[in-house]
């Protein structure tokens, strides 16, 4: 079920900046049971949407991992997005207008205290579990955080607890390229839109890798003058972006990836990340250039008690959209050692691999 949520009053941004009123768009699956204990709140990633059963049906719908038919599943839409939360093109109750250039600066921790609004709203007093990859790792564990004793089981895939100087000059570089768009310092919904294509298509590069493209674009000695398939790869990822998305959300996005550092105010990454009490498991995809595994493995290092999972991908960064089979398996596997109470640091593919487990 799809649903919007209004916050009539206003909302106090970390950077200091506030807007006036903030609506949230949200999508529901099955019913809450009676003592609300069957809670699983999905954070989505950059471009995503509160349309969990899109773009993670390997893992949520009828028959899969999280079942509406036994949990009671909430994915929010985060503030500047273009799904139907509060953003870019939403119309400023200061101005009659849309926001457009002027929307404010958000962190990963305004995404969270909006979530946190919502879920009061609902009556959600503890959240079973609570997942995300990419920026949605970034939210899920920013709101473990700030509230240590909201959520039970933590899920991390693909994800930091900082966003690192690598990842902020891709970021970076996408927002150049929008800028150099003509139309970009106009203010109109179309506003930057070829900019987003290049920026996609240079995102494209750091969610896949060297061996992705090898396999899934390989050359076909095609002839002197025409197009390789890598050429039309990048081009055809840009304009199917274009027809769903709009250059503010992602510019504005991508400012709110390079904000996350839960360390701030806190004492530091150590410090923050120690504060965590959720039973977690930590997932690195060898593959992934953007979020390097190392930056997976500091999260299980430094987070108490957690699991660390590495999964073999070919996708890179977007494994964790694409390997919904092995990363069901990752989580079956540690929910079982979880209630066991076995070594959490153990390797479970290793016992995949040598057929002594069975999922």
């Amino acid at each position: 079920m799809n649903n919007l949520f209004k916050y009539n009053q206003p909302f106090q941004l970390e950077a200091g900046g506030i807007l006036p009123e903030l609506e949230l768009a949200y999508q529901t699956l099955g019913e809450l049971n009676k003592d609300c204990s069957n809670v699983v709140w999905i954070c989505h990633a950059f471009t995503g949407s509160h349309d969990v059963e899109d773009w993670w049906q390997g893992l949520v719908g009828r028959g899969k991992l999280y079942n509406p038919d036994r949990h009671f599943i909430i994915c929010v839409n985060v503030l500047g997005s273009h799904y139907g939360s509060t953003g870019p093109l939403s119309i400023n109750p200061a101005t009659g207008e849309p926001y457009y250039h002027t929307f404010p600066f958000i962190t990963i921790r305004d995404i969270v205290n909006s979530f946190d609004l919502l879920r009061e709203h609902l009556g959600i007093q503890k959240i079973k579990t609570c997942i995300g990859g990419s920026l949605g790792g970034q939210q899920a564990v920013e709101w473990a955080i700030s509230q240590p004793d909201l959520i039970k089981n933590l899920i991390l895939i693909a994800t930091n607890a900082q966003h690192s100087p690598w990842g902020i000059a891709f970021n970076e570089s996408q927002r150049m390229a929008i800028e150099v768009d003509p139309t970009w310092k106009e203010s109109h919904p179309q506003a930057g839109i070829e900019g987003m294509k290049a920026a996609r298509a240079t995102a494209l590069i750091s969610y896949r890798n060297y061996e992705t493209y090898g396999i899934t674009q390989a050359r076909n000695d095609e002839p002197l003058g025409k197009a390789h398939r890598a050429m039309g790869y990048q081009r055809y990822q840009g304009e199917k972006l274009a027809q769903r998305f709009n250059a503010y959300s992602y510019y504005v996005l991508s400012q709110v990836m390079d904000s996350q550092d839960v360390g701030r105010g806190r004492g530091g990454l150590v410090q923050a990340l120690s504060q965590i009490k959720a039973k977690t498991l930590v997932m690195g995809i060898k593959s992934d250039t953007l979020f390097p595994i190392n930056e997976q493995a500091f999260l299980a290092k430094h987070i108490p008690g957690a699991t660390f999972q590495a999964l073999d991908s070919l996708y890179g960064h977007d494994g964790f959209l694409i390997e919904s089979q092995l990363i069901t398996k990752a989580i079956k596997l540690w929910k079982k050692f979880v209630r066991l109470d076995v070594n959490p640091m153990y390797d479970f593919f290793k016992r995949l691999e040598k057929k002594e487990v069975a999922v």
